[in-house]
C-alpha cells in the first residue's frame, strides 16, 4: 500500500472525528449555551472532544489486547508491537480521561480555575464524594494501572484478564453517562455498555493493525486479517443490534427520527452500515485472495482501511455529540410512588398465570450472548455434518432447550417481576442455578467446540486453545471434584443471600447480571461434575457423585425450611418498602420464596440422582459387556489363570 495511506489512516480518522463532532454539535445543539447556567464554550466544546479521545483511547486499547490474546503469535514481533501499541493507547486514554473528568466537574462548577484550597478541596470532594466524580476518577485509574500492566506483563494467560480490566474501565460511563437519565435505565445501560464495549473492539483492531503494520507484512497479514475480520463481523452485529436498542430508548417513535436527535442517529446508522458493507467486502474477497497471493489485493485493502477509519470517524464523532445532544422524548411526570422511587420504573399490573407467561422485559446482554450461544453451536454441529461426523440430535435439543430456558428467565415475565417479588427472584434463582445447568450440561458444548473449531498452527491462540487451557487447568482440576463444585454452590447460595451480596443483585443491574452468571456457573460446575460427558481432568466415582448430591440437597432443603419458616424480612427497605397494593405480603411472599427453594430446586435434584443411577448402571453394563468380548477373544484367559492358581493352592501342603 502506498505509504501515504499508512500514515494518513489514523490522522484521517482524528479528523474526520473531530470534523463530525464539532458539526453534530452544531446541527444538535449538543453545546448551546445554556440559559441559566453557561459553563462557558471551553467546557462547552472542550468536554464532547474530551469525550471523543476518550473512546478513540480506549478502543485502542481494547482492541489491541483482544488481538493479542486472540490473533498474534507470543514469538513472533507482531505480539510485542501490540502490547507496545496497547500501552501508549491507555496512557492516551487517562490524559483523555482525567481530561474528561476536569471539565465535567467544570460544567457543574460554574465558576473560573482557581489555584487556592478551596478549589482543590471542592475538587476533591467532587471525585471522592459524587458519585459522578468517583465514576471519573475510577476510569481514569483503570487506564492507567492498564498502562502498567500492558508494559509488565507479557504472559497470555495473564493478559486476558488483564483485557477484562481494561472493559471494565468503560463500565462508569455506561452507569453515568447518557444511558444512566434515559427510561429504561436497565435496557440503557446493558445496550450501551454492549455498544461502546465492541465498537472500541472493531475500533482498536483495526488501529492496530495499521500500527503494527511493519511486523505483519512478512506472511503474517493475511491470517491476522482474516481473524480480525470474524472479529469484526461479530461486532457490527453487537454494535448494530444494541444501536437499534438505544435509538428506540432515545427516540421513541419514528415521527421523532425527524428531529435534530433523530437525524444524527440516522448519520451513526448510515456510517455503520457503510462499515458493514466494507466488512463484507473484506470477508468476501480481499483477505481470501490476501491469503493466496502475497501481494494479491493488498493495495485495495489497504485504501478500504483508510475508508473504513474514516467512515469509524464519522460514527465516533456523532456518537460523542450525541451523547451532549437532548432527545427528543419528552419528560413525563410521573407520580413518585415508592417502587419508582426504588427502581426508577413504575410498578407493574398484578402478577397473573396470563401475565407471567406473556410479559416481557427484554435484556439485550442476554439476547446476544444467548443469540450467538445457539449459533455457534448450531454451526458447530453444521460443520460436523458437513464433514461426515456424527453429532446425536438429543444434545442437541437438550441444550437448545437449555438456552430456551436462559432466554424466558432473562427477559420474560420472570425478569420484569423480579426486583418486586422475592419469589420471583428465588424462581429465577434456582431455574438458572439448577434446572437450567441440566440442559446444558448434556448438551456437551466443550466437546462440540473442540472438535467442531480448526486447530490453530501458528503459535496463536483461538477459541479451541483457549478452552483445551481451561479444561486442563488446575482451577478446572479443583472444580472438577464434585465435593468442589457441591461445597462452591450451596456455600455461594448462604452468602449470597445472607450479605450484602443480596442487596446488591436486587438494586443494582450490574448485580443482577452477576448473580446470573455466578449462579449459571456454580450450577454449571456441579451438574458438570455429576453426569457431564465433556472432558474433565478428574472423574469421580459414582458412588461419590451420589453421596455429594444427596448433601447437597439436604442443605439446600435446609435452606428453603429456613426461608419458609423466617420472620425476619430480607431486604426489608426494598421488598417491604416498595408500596405493593396486589400480592402477598413481603414475608409472605419471601416464604413463598423458600417453598421454591424447596420444592424447584429439589425437582432437578431428584432427575440427577435418577440420572447419576441411570449412568452407573450403564457402566457396570457396559463394563461386563467388555470383559465377555475380552474373554471371547482370548478363551477366558483371565479365568484359566486363576483356575491354575487355585489348583497350586491346592496341591501346596
Amino acid at each position: 500500500m502506498p505509504r501515504l495511506v499508512r500514515i494518513a489512516g489514523p490522522a484521517l480518522l482524528l479528523v474526520v472525528s473531530f470534523l463530525s463532532l464539532l458539526a453534530a454539535l452544531k446541527f444538535g445543539g449538543g453545546a448551546d449555551a445554556a440559559l441559566l447556567a453557561d459553563p462557558g464554550a471551553v467546557v462547552r466544546f472542550g468536554l464532547p472532544m474530551a469525550q471523543l479521545l476518550f473512546n478513540i483511547g480506549a478502543a485502542g486499547t481494547i482492541g489491541a489486547l483482544v488481538l493479542v490474546c486472540f490473533a498474534m503469535d507470543r514469538d513472533k514481533p507482531e505480539f510485542n508491537a501490540s502490547l507496545d501499541f496497547a500501552a501508549g493507547a491507555a496512557a492516551f486514554w487517562t490524559v483523555a480521561a482525567a481530561a474528561t473528568g476536569f471539565l465535567t466537574f467544570m460544567s457543574v462548577y460554574l465558576q473560573p480555575v482557581t489555584f487556592d484550597d478551596n478549589f482543590s478541596e471542592l475538587f476533591g470532594s467532587y471525585l471522592t464524594s459524587i458519585p459522578i466524580g468517583q465514576a471519573a476518577l475510577v476510569s481514569t485509574l483503570i487506564p492507567a494501572v492498564v498502562t502498567v500492566l500492558c508494559f509488565a506483563v507479557r504472559n497470555r494467560t495473564a493478559l486476558v484478564f488483564v483485557t477484562i480490566f481494561a472493559a471494565v474501565g468503560l463500565v462508569p460511563m455506561a452507569l453515568e453517562g447518557h444511558a444512566a437519565g434515559t427510561s429504561g435505565h436497565d435496557q440503557a445501560v446493558s445496550s450501551f455498555g454492549l455498544h461502546v464495549v465492541f465498537a472500541a473492539i472493531w475500533l482498536g483492531g483495526l488501529l492496530t493493525i495499521v500500527f503494527t503494520r511493519r511486523t505483519l507484512e512478512a506472511g503474517r497479514i493475511g491470517p491476522i486479517l482474516s481473524r480480525f475480520s470474524s472479529l469484526a463481523l461479530v461486532c457490527f452485529v453487537v454494535v448494530a443490534a444494541s444501536g437499534v436498542v438505544n435509538a428506540q430508548l432515545r427516540v421513541g417513535t419514528f415521527d421523532n427520527l425527524l428531529t435534530p436527535y433523530g437525524i444524527l442517529v440516522i448519520v451513526k446508522v448510515l456510517a455503520i452500515g457503510a462499515l458493514g458493507v466494507f466488512g463484507a467486502v473484506q470477508r468476501r474477497y480481499l483477505v481470501a485472495k490476501m491469503q493466496v497471493a502475497s501481494n494479491g489485493g493488498r493495495g485495495y485493502f489497504w485504501w478500504m482501511v483508510a475508508a473504513e477509519l474514516a467512515f469509524m470517524g464519522i460514527a465516533s464523532g456523532v456518537a460523542a455529540a450525541l451523547a451532549r445532544t437532548q432527545t427528543p422524548i419528552p419528560q413525563v411526570l410521573i407520580t413518585a410512588t415508592p417502587a419508582y422511587i426504588l427502581t426508577g420504573e413504575p410498578l407493574p399490573p398484578p402478577l397473573t398465570p396470563i401475565r407471567f407467561i406473556t410479559a416481557w422485559d427484554f435484556d439485550i446482554l442476554w439476547v446476544v450472548i444467548i443469540g450467538f450461544a445457539a449459533f455457534f453451536y448450531v454451526a458447530g454441529v453444521w460443520r460436523l455434518h458437513r464433514r461426515g461426523d456424527h453429532w446425536p440430535v438429543l444434545r442437541t435439543i437438550s441444550f437448545l432447550a437449555g438456552l430456551a430456558g436462559l432466554f424466558y428467565i432473562t427477559n420474560g415475565g420472570v425478569n420484569e417481576y423480579h426486583k418486586y417479588l422475592f419469589s420471583v427472584h428465588m424462581l429465577a434463582h434456582m431455574t438458572l442455578g439448577m434446572a437450567i445447568p441440566v440442559l446444558l450440561v448434556p448438551g456437551a458444548p466443550v466437546t462440540l467446540a473442540l472438535r467442531a473449531i480448526h486447530k490453530r498452527m501458528d503459535g496463536s491462540r483461538g477459541p479451541r486453545e483457549w478452552i483445551l487451557l481451561a479444561v486442563h487447568s488446575r482451577l478446572a482440576a479443583v472444580f472438577a471434584r464434585p465435593v468442589v463444585a457441591a461445597v462452591f454452590f450451596v456455600g455461594s447460595l448462604w452468602i449470597f443471600y445472607y450479605t450484602p451480596l443480596f442487596r446488591f443483585a436486587v438494586e443494582d443491574h450490574i448485580g443482577h447480571t452477576f448473580m446470573i452468571v455466578h449462579f449459571l456457573i456454580t450450577g454449571y460446575l456441579l451438574v458438570q461434575t455429576l453426569i457431564g460427558v465433556d472432558p474433565m481432568p478428574y472423574r469421580a466415582s459414582y458412588p461419590m457423585r451420589l453421596v455429594t448430591l444427596l448433601a447437597t440437597m439436604g442443605f439446600h432443603a435446609f435452606f428453603g425450611v429456613t426461608l419458609m419458616t423466617g420472620t425476619g424480612l430480607l431486604a426489608a427497605d426494598w421488598y417491604g418498602a416498595m408500596g405493593r397494593t396486589w400480592g402477598p405480603s413481603a414475608i409472605v411472599d419471601q416464604q413463598i420464596g423458600g417453598g421454591i427453594a424447596w420444592s424447584v430446586g429439589e425437582i432437578p435434584t431428584l432427575a440427577l440422582a435418577l440420572i447419576v443411577v441411570f449412568m452407573w448402571a450403564r457402566s457396570d453394563t457396559a463394563l461386563a459387556k467388555r470383559l465377555d468380548r475380552k474373554a471371547a477373544r482370548d478363551g477366558d484367559a483371565d479365568l484359566s489363570e486363576y483356575n491354575d492358581m487355585l489348583a497350586k493352592l491346592q496341591k501346596q501342603p
